[in-house]
């Protein structure tokens, strides 16, 4: 099973979803205070579907998650290094304020594999997410809702 990791009480609250985790392993490194998130176990289908932005996540009613088809694709360069440039803030904020975390070196690998994707060796448009372009190329694949 995967988890999605909620705002606590914000049932049919669009943007409340807060976090996802592949496995209870990721779920128990996750960073949070379960008192104040509402956890939510779905399929692993479902959590790649939303890693890869083929699904998007609405928001929640009692233990259902409200999914919207997703349309993943970069039009030109120029975004998807906007995308590639936040992603990596938000892992080195993360590495920054958790050097003992046990899922340091995870991140601090993927954070690196950003740093060196080259950008000009990608057609535009890119019809599907860069997690989906990483896995299709048997990379290490997550997306920013992963980072604990």
């Amino acid at each position: 099973m995967s988890y999605f990791i909620f705002l606590k009480n914000e049932d049919n609250i669009q943007g409340s979803v807060y976090k996802i985790a592949e496995n209870e392993y990721d779920l128990d490194n996750c960073n949070i205070n379960i008192n104040f998130y509402k956890i939510i176990e779905d399929t692993i289908e479902n959590f790649t579907a939303v890693k890869f932005a083929k699904k998007n996540i609405l928001s929640y009613n009692n233990n259902n998650i409200v999914y919207t088809n997703g349309t993943p694709r970069f039009i030109k360069k120029i975004i998807l290094q906007k995308y590639v440039t936040h992603f990596k803030e938000y892992i080195q904020n993360f590495l920054s304020n958790n050097p003992n975390h046990p899922l340091f070196n995870r991140w601090q690998d993927y954070y690196n594999q950003l740093n060196n994707l080259n950008l000009d060796n990608i057609d535009y448009p890119l019809e599907m997410s860069l997690e989906e372009y990483f896995f299709n190329l048997q990379l290490p694949s997550y997306s920013p809702l992963q980072v604990p």
